[in-house]
């Protein structure tokens, strides 16, 4: 068996409902007119969406083997040119290879590719690739991915809801809050709405929301709250200390990803957990994370750091150090990692109570992670378990 033909599938945006929350962004810290943006409901970025150029939205991959088998993997986020990495640059480098090769043709695409590589969009095409590459054997073999990867750890997987943006209207932030709770959800994350640019009136705004969610749900649901890459470190440390008696099960993306000496100070200076990786790429990467003692929960995405052939890599080195990994994201790519590895012990779900970038990349997929009753069971069917939803690529795709 022998890999054929790699395709790039193009996918354009779709038309997102504005809506009135928002949360903190890495470019609050640049733009004065971040508040102006968030009052009128322009998204988790701060920045309209209708300001994109690129009219790729998502990219999604398919290998075909010469016989006849095909895979899927899901990049995410999208561009122009990451679909041109994966059928200009990588493709030549794996047709005609054996797809069990795993090992070597990652090793293949990345050091090929270290000149211009190592991170960011090329790391995130070889994700695509690798990903379909993995339900290829799985279909091959005629099993799921997850008894390739050592089999199953349980019979469903916790979830948390991954929702509750900041809210002006905090009476609708508790009742959703409550929602979760009533169908099911033991765990659940927020999204902080202030950063350093809105002062010390942001920081109580910002307890408020942590407050208005602790007593909608009671002290045993686990809440978790996002920063979304939008602090400094020193306004990290003294907001995390001030939130400390709501007891946050972590606190994610606090401050860059790239700025592993503030996290390591944040997380030496407060009591409450510290979560990052969403934004790491491959093993290395994640080796400097974890022993520089930057995090207590590593959140990978699988379809950032490498695929699965260099995901696995990172839970076994977060393993080493007896850290857990809850990936970002509950896109099936992640799930069939997470159900095979002790030290992951629960997953995201963003619920579709509106619609964004991972909740419409679900929706490109038949057979994607749906939670009842707060958890996520995955079928049995061989490889990824997921097909194209061939009604949304119809009208969505860009020809």
């Amino acid at each position: 068996m022998r890999i054929s033909r790699v395709e790039a599938l193009r996918i354009r945006q779709p038309d997102f409902e504005s809506f009135e929350w928002w949360c903190t962004s890495s470019l609050d810290l640049l733009y004065d007119e971040g508040k102006s943006n968030r009052e009128r409901g322009a998204g988790v970025f701060n920045v309209p969406i209708d300001l994109r150029r690129d009219p790729v939205f998502h990219v999604l991959v398919r290998v075909t083997t010469d016989d006849g088998l095909y895979g899927l993997g899901a990049i995410g986020l999208g561009s122009l040119a990451m679909a041109d990495a994966v059928e200009q640059l990588l493709a030549p480098l794996i047709i005609g290879r054996n797809p069990f090769d795993t090992e070597l043709n990652w090793e293949l695409m990345y050091r090929s590719t270290l000149n211009i590589g190592r991170k960011g969009l090329i790391l995130e095409a070889i994700s695509g690739i690798d990903i379909a590459i993995w339900d290829i054997l799985g279909k091959a073999m005629g099993q799921p991915v997850y008894n390739l990867l050592g089999g199953k750890t349980r019979e469903r997987i916790r979830a948390y809801a991954s929702a509750l943006y900041a809210d002006k209207n905090l009476d609708r932030l508790a009742s959703s809050a409550r929602q979760y709770v009533d169908a099911g959800f033991t765990a659940m994350k927020m999204r902080f709405g202030y950063g350093p640019q809105d002062g010390r009136p942001g920081m109580r705004k910002n307890a408020e929301l942590v407050r208005t969610i602790r007593d909608a749900i009671g002290d045993d649901i686990d809440l978790m709250g996002d920063a979304y890459m939008g602090w400094t470190t020193q306004y990290a440390i003294e907001m995390i200390r001030m939130l400390e008696d709501y007891h946050l099960t972590w606190v994610e993306e606090p401050i860059s990803p790239d700025d592993l000496d503030g996290y390591a100070r944040i997380r030496n200076s407060t009591t409450t957990a510290i979560a990052g990786g969403e934004h790491e790429f491959t093993r290395y990467g994640f080796k400097e994370l974890i022993t520089r003692g930057c995090v207590d929960y590593v959140q990978l995405d699988v379809n950032r750091v490498g695929g699965v052939t260099e995901a696995r890599k990172v839970w076994a080195l977060a393993a080493a150090y007896s850290l857990p990994v809850v990936p970002h994201s509950q896109n099936y790519h992640n799930q069939h990692l997470i159900m095979s590895h002790v030290n992951s012990p629960l997953s995201e779900y963003l619920p579709p109570d509106f619609r964004d970038g991972d909740t419409f990349l679900s929706e490109l997929f038949v057979g994607d992670a749906v939670a009842h009753d707060g958890h996520i069971t995955l079928s049995d069917q061989p490889g990824m378990g997921v097909e194209l939803n061939e009604a949304a690529i119809a009208e969505f795709l860009l020809k």
